[in-house]
């Protein structure tokens, strides 16, 4: 082979292997591991909540959700596809209408566990 073929094999191959190692959201997040994450993260069932307005955005993908009981939430994940196979982080959701700033000021209003009370929120 010539040396500019080389070149070209090895431009190809560190390529192919950039994109194999960084994957997209999309490909990383099922709907599946979206319901599952998301009940973990709000203590729900999969029964009690529902999922839309899905958006992929490079390793995120941002939905929302509303419950049986009216409650929405914007929530997110990341997710990659790696040469381990695919990772997706825990779901971070919060409550509409209750940023961080007005969060940190009032009760939960729903379960109410270890953590929050250790953080005076209960």
């Amino acid at each position: 082979m010539t040396k500019n073929t080389n070149r070209l094999l090895h431009f190809f191959s560190c390529t192919f292997a950039v994109a194999l190692v960084s994957g997209c959201a999309s490909f990383a997040v099922s709907d599946d591991i979206l319901v599952q994450r998301t009940g973990f993260a709000l203590g729900l069932e999969p029964s009690q909540f529902t999922i839309s307005n899905r958006m992929d955005e490079g390793t995120t993908t941002r939905y929302q959700v509303k419950t049986t009981s009216g409650q929405q939430y914007n929530c997110f994940v990341g997710g990659s596809v790696n040469v381990l196979g695919k990772s997706v982080s825990d779901a971070i959701c919060t409550e509409t209408g209750k940023g961080a700033a007005s969060g940190s000021a009032t009760k939960p209003t729903g379960n109410c566990n270890a953590l929050l009370k250790a953080a005076g929120k209960c």
